[in-house]
């Protein structure tokens, strides 16, 4: 027999705050995943791919004031950037009076034997300085900055020491040299802020010889040289100075500017290819111009 109507619709309420009582159970004996917030950090600026590690730094060339860093300080292999101090101890030895441009730099089998990129000298040949600057700005000639290098050294070991003992009286405190070139070596390390101290200190103590670095090319042996720095034609302004690259390193970039009485010196480390480099030195310095002093 069916029970009356009021029975079943009693039974159905008490069926039915018993299951919500047990859903709410379960839900209290659950406890909920606390909330995750990622911290909010700012992507890498401009265009460096955010997963490339890199340093980098943009100098006021006027005050010495930095307008842009980021791992500046960062330990690094400075690849080619290294011929940077080696020039800066052969226009030291021309103001001098030590050597001319015009002075003959033999070729060592040592030199010679060098990787590329190179001249490819043999033993026995010579090389005059002012082309000897040349080569290590236009083409970064290995053969030839070990031949400086034993030239003014005496051998590549002493002039690598000579280059680190520069290197701190410029204030360069992270520096060490080990060989002219900035060929791999593991005692070869840098930052980007020191590179940056070595690119002000050329600008500032040799204003004549610093043309040389705005080179695409030059002349031997009734041949065009072609240089790499793409920079140099990407950067409205920019005057030189050196490129960089090793596996070990990246690619890298040192670069100076004047631009409407402005003037930027800028290091970019550890790029992942040359055009990454380029394409976000181009960025910093136009949008560091506007915040650098007008003289």
């Amino acid at each position: 027999m069916n029970p009356p109507p009021f029975v079943r619709a009693r039974r159905i309420l008490a069926i039915g705050l018993s299951l919500c009582g047990a859903l709410l159970l379960t839900a209290c004996a659950t406890p909920r995943p606390p909330e995750v917030t990622t911290p909010v950090r700012p992507a890498p600026p401009l265009r460096m791919p955010a997963a490339t590690p890199y340093s980098a730094i943009v100098v006021d060339a006027h005050s010495g004031r930095p307008i842009y860093a980021v791992a500046d300080k960062q330990t690094r292999f400075p690849a080619s950037l290294a011929k940077m101090m080696t020039l800066y101890l052969v226009f030291e030895s021309l103001d001098s009076g030590r050597i001319s441009k015009s002075t003959r730099i033999p070729i060592s089998a040592r030199a010679a034997a060098q990787p590329a990129s190179k001249l490819y000298l043999k033993p026995g040949d010579t090389i005059d300085v002012d082309t000897a600057i040349r080569a290590l700005v236009v083409k970064s000639a290995n053969d030839v900055a070990t031949a400086v290098a034993e030239r003014l050294g005496g051998s590549e070991a002493n002039f690598s020491a000579q280059m680190t003992a520069r290197a701190r009286m410029l204030g360069m405190s992270d520096t060490t040299f080990r060989n002219a070139s900035g060929l791999p070596d593991p005692g070869m390390r840098t930052t980007a802020r020191d590179m940056a101290t070595l690119g002000m200190a050329l600008k500032r103590d040799f204003p004549d010889e610093f043309s040389y670095f705005s080179l695409r090319r030059f002349e031997r042996n009734g041949h065009t040289v072609q240089g790499h720095n793409r920079a140099l034609d990407m950067i409205a302004g920019a005057d030189g100075i050196k490129t960089g690259f090793t596996r070990a390193a990246g690619f890298n970039l040192a670069t100076s500017v004047r631009q409407d009485g402005r003037a930027l010196v800028a290091v970019v480390m550890g790029a992942e290819s040359a055009r990454s480099r380029d394409l976000f030195m181009r960025d910093i310095i136009a949008a560091s111009l506007p915040k650098a002093e007008r003289r």
